[in-house]
């Protein structure tokens, strides 16, 4: 699986050739280095190891800084593998090559992405899971309105079951969309537009497979 690290610019909209305005999300998608090629006699699996976002060297462990001059390049922020790379690289798939968006994808294709949701704390159920809370403010009920309600059994189990939706820490996870219509492909700024929203904050790191 063919891929590239980077990073999320914002949400914009685009008019289709058929006229609808499409809702999309840019992202800065390399220029990536191949920070180590990993083969079945080495390791037991076929991968390539790309590298995005500059970094101090003050800032990055010797173990590290020593793996980035081996790939002859500049330390990275952001590293990540990517398993049996497509067969069109084999010619490219060399240590410290740089990857860049327009070889990866071509408009009208289709990717996935990955990237971490934005981090909301602590939350109640009726924002963390849509609860409806206990409808109307009536028989005295003055302070129940987003209350989770019964979480549990009487004296058998005596317990709360694994998985109930409660409040707690919402947002902050690795999510991935599967599907995404590539729009838009701008090599001179290394800028991919797709469709529909990516998660993650701006400026936060995403993959892109193919």
């Amino acid at each position: 699986m063919s891929g590239i690290i980077g990073k999320k610019i914002g949400m914009t909209s685009i008019f289709s050739a058929d006229g609808r305005n499409v809702a999309c999300t840019v992202v800065e998608a390399g220029p990536c280095v191949i920070t180590q090629v990993k083969t079945m006699d080495t390791d037991g699996y076929n991968a390539v190891q790309l590298g995005y976002g500059e970094k101090k060297e003050s800032r990055t462990s010797k173990a590290l800084n020593g793996h980035f001059v081996k790939a002859k390049t500049t330390p990275k922020s952001k590293v990540v593998e990517f398993r049996d790379f497509r067969v069109e690289f084999e010619g490219q798939v060399g240590l410290g090559n740089t990857v860049k968006v327009e070889e990866v994808f071509k408009e009208g294709d289709f990717l996935d992405a990955i990237g971490k949701s934005k981090g909301k704390g602590f939350q109640g159920v009726v924002k963390r899971h849509g609860f409806r809370g206990v409808g109307d403010a009536t028989h005295g009920q003055h302070n129940r309105l987003r209350a989770p309600g019964s979480i549990g059994a009487c004296s058998f189990p005596a317990r709360v079951f694994k998985g109930m939706r409660m409040a707690g820490r919402m947002g902050g996870d690795r999510v991935k969309l599967l599907n995404l219509r590539v729009l838009k492909v701008m090599p001179e700024k290394n800028l991919i537009v797709v469709s529909g929203s990516i998660p993650g904050a701006k400026n936060s790191y995403v993959i892109l497979e193919k």
